[in-house]
């Protein structure tokens, strides 16, 4: 007997068919998995044989081979435990073969027989729609699935005896309804619990209006962790486009809870001994990385000259293409990482450089050593830098009169819709880019229009400060996000100035 099963594997966020052939035929009963299997796919057949049996089945005593086309693919994961299962019981005669001709399967088996959720199941029925196909998957990932497309036929059992009992008609599987992220239940922290730092608020406003990467410098205490974890109360909630592609990301990763697609931005924050492959993705098995999982959110690096220097040039690339290549021996792989990077740092170890009471007497040379640690290419790549001083104690107990995260989001939401208008009289699509960080080149000359003093103030600014091209387009932009916040079509001297005074980093 022979049964054929369709499944998957990844490469990256890729998608690749892989089939599983089951042949039953005469000889010694074994069971063998061919087709470069990792250690938990070869271990799929001790799942299967104690699922089988119990639910009542055991193999019967011929020769079983298994094999993962195309033979020369490394496929690694456990969701191929429930298609080698469906073939294995198709061979048998008990599941019906052309039920399986129209199915995408995936889902590992526990040994009594449940069929318990596995990663990426929402880009799998996403390949499923695209080719006409529907997917069997875990019960726990079906309103995952349910996302791909309102046509898919999902069929998402608890275990295999639910399953089996549908083909037959004997028992109908309820169709899972697709279901989004509570914001509600998402703790958002409010900017109006920061006393005083009136400039980075600012800073950090201009730096949510038009994704720009932000540099804070200040002495330990002085709030700059506060504030980077309130950025994200500033922003808007992920577009319908955006959330099925973080959630994508998060859903290859395993890190898609409750099936729920994603509706606030990302907001990762990796300790500082976080390793390379751990940052940019890999690993034995190429999964997504810390700044792929900040894909269209941020990515917050506290201590900033702490992460080791392999690390942070990593970062160089994705800082200015928005992905990552991920190049190893038995695999090339790309992952999106168009993400905002916040960081924060002292100025030296000790973090008081500029108070003679409290600075080691190492001070100033410990502050150059430490600040040195940054290259100047991926400094170049960061936008707004701004110094975070130590907040007076007398301001701590005063009443907080700051203003509340809804009402600087509303500013923020206001520019970008005012980017999002322009992309429009251009005639581009609202949604091809995301924010004034991301453009470039002809757009960025169209979409920032200057005054003449504008742009004389930019020329003086740039040969004063000796800066790159690099350096240029990135005060431009900031700029262009300043006239956004003033629904301003035109960029004029005060923006240039204001963008320019961000450029410039002093560590106190």
């Amino acid at each position: 007997m022979f049964a054929r099963v369709k499944t998957m594997a990844f490469q990256g966020i890729d998608v690749v068919d892989v089939n599983v052939q089951v042949q039953m035929a005469s000889g010694l009963p074994s069971f063998q998995i061919v087709g470069l299997p990792d250690k938990a796919v070869a271990e799929s057949k001790e799942r299967v044989r104690s699922a089988l049996h119990a639910i009542g089945l055991s193999l019967p005593p011929k020769r079983l081979t298994v094999n993962l086309a195309p033979a020369d693919l490394q496929k690694e994961g456990s969701h191929f435990d429930l298609p080698i299962a469906l073939g294995v019981l198709a061979a048998m005669g008990v599941f019906p073969t052309d039920e399986l001709d129209h199915f995408l399967v995936m889902g590992e088996l526990a040994l009594d027989g449940s069929i318990t959720e596995v990663a990426g199941v929402l880009p799998a029925a996403v390949h499923a729609s695209s080719l006409g196909l529907g997917i069997i998957c875990p019960q726990n990932t079906g309103e995952e699935a349910a996302w791909a497309s309102e046509d898919i036929t999902i069929l998402a059992p608890h275990n295999l005896i639910a399953l089996l009992n549908h083909v037959k008609g004997t028992q109908i599987l309820p169709e899972p309804e697709p279901k989004l992220e509570d914001s509600k239940n998402i703790k958002i922290l409010d900017m109006k619990d920061v006393r005083g730092q009136e400039t980075a608020k600012r800073a950090l406003e201009i730096a949510a209006a038009g994704g720009h990467n932000i540099l804070m410098c200040g002495p330990p205490g002085s709030g700059k962790s506060m504030l980077a974890a309130r950025l994200p109360s500033l922003l808007p909630e992920l577009s319908p486009k955006e959330s099925l592609e973080v959630s994508m990301l998060h859903s290859i990763a395993g890190e898609l809870k409750d099936g729920a697609l994603k509706r606030i931005r990302p907001f990762r924050d990796p300790h500082h001994s976080a390793s390379l492959p751990s940052m940019v993705g890999g690993g034995h098995k190429a999964k997504p990385g810390e700044i792929s999982l900040a894909h269209l959110g941020i990515l917050f690096l506290d201590e900033l000259p702490e992460f080791s220097r392999q690390t942070l040039e990593s970062l160089r690339q994705p800082l200015e293409t928005g992905k990552t290549l991920v190049s190893r021996v038995n695999y090339h792989v790309t992952f999106p990482a168009n993400f905002q990077l916040v960081a924060a740092m002292n100025p030296c170890r000790c973090g008081h450089l500029s108070d003679a009471n409290l600075a080691c007497n190492k001070a100033p040379k410990c502050g150059a050593d430490y600040q040195n640690k940054l290259s100047g290419p991926l400094l170049d790549r960061i936008d707004i830098y701004v110094d975070v001083p130590a907040v007076d104690i007398r301001d701590l107990n005063k009443n907080a009169n700051s203003e509340n995260s809804a009402t600087i989001a509303k500013r923020v939401s206001s520019a970008r819709d005012f980017f999002k208008k322009r992309l429009i009289k251009l005639g581009l699509a609202e949604d091809s880019h995301y924010c004034n960080a991301e453009i470039d080149g002809e757009l960025l000359e169209n979409m920032a229009k200057m005054a003449n003093d504008a742009s004389q103030m930019l020329l003086n600014v740039s040969e004063k400060l000796k800066l790159s091209a690099r350096g240029y387009y990135r005060i431009l932009r900031v700029a262009r996000t300043l006239a956004d916040l003033e629904q301003s079509d035109i960029v004029h001297s005060q923006h240039i100035a204001e963008a320019a005074n961000y450029r410039i980093f002093r560590p106190a």
